[in-house]
């Protein structure tokens, strides 16, 4: 479980996309440079690449971890795009007792978004971000939304595209202060609305 708040911007040293498996996708193996989320590391812990919930399979003491990613995982995310160099908004799993300073976040990413519009303001900026609408209808206007492992407020939704303002903070700490028009992003939509929905159907409320 993560929170949506960025520990350290990494930056990917390989990605090695591996041989296409009986159903027509093939899994990768990734390694990242991450001397903070790494320090305390062991293999087997969970940590978030870009809002992506991946398990450390090496740590080879370099300051980089490596990391298989499954078939789904490149299917739903940005991460079989990754070259080397690329930077990826890392975080630890949230340790028990921590403080949420973000929202639940599971690393279990819905899909992928695109950056439509960037807004400065005078502290701030504003992104518009497209969605598919089956993602859409998860959203609500102030409610929280995950962006490549970025937790934010929502500041308006309609059926193909939501706002998000980004602190100064936001700006200097993770990749979205660099994200320009067309730049594709992980999106995960708040859990809990995704069981209501499921619950609401199960019970023959939604049809």
């Amino acid at each position: 479980m993560f929170t949506g708040i960025v520990e350290e911007v990494g930056t990917v040293v390989a990605l090695d996309l591996r041989s296409e498996g009986p159903g027509g996708e093939g899994d990768a193996r990734l390694v990242v440079r991450g001397p903070l989320v790494v320090q305390d590391a062991h293999v087997g812990d969970s940590i978030a690449v870009s809002g992506v919930c991946l398990t450390v399979t090496d740590l080879p003491g370099d300051g980089t971890f490596a990391a298989d990613v499954m078939p789904e995982t490149i299917h739903r995310s940005i991460l079989g795009t990754l070259v080397v160099h690329d930077e990826v908004n890392l975080e630890r799993a949230l340790p028990v007792g921590g403080r949420y300073g973000g929202h639940v976040v599971q690393g279990h990413v819905d899909g992928i978004g695109e950056v439509r519009e960037r807004v400065p303001g005078p502290r701030w900026e504003d992104l518009t971000i497209a969605l598919r609408p089956e993602l859409a209808r998860y959203v609500a206007e102030k409610g929280s939304i995950a962006i490549s492992g970025v937790s934010l407020t929502v500041t308006w939704v309609s059926d193909a595209a939501f706002g998000v303002s980004l602190i100064p903070t936001t700006l200097a700490a993770t990749t979205l202060g660099a994200a320009v028009p067309g730049t594709w992003v992980n999106l995960e939509v708040d859990v809990l609305a995704k069981y209501t929905e499921r619950l609401l159907s199960a019970s023959g409320v939604l049809r």
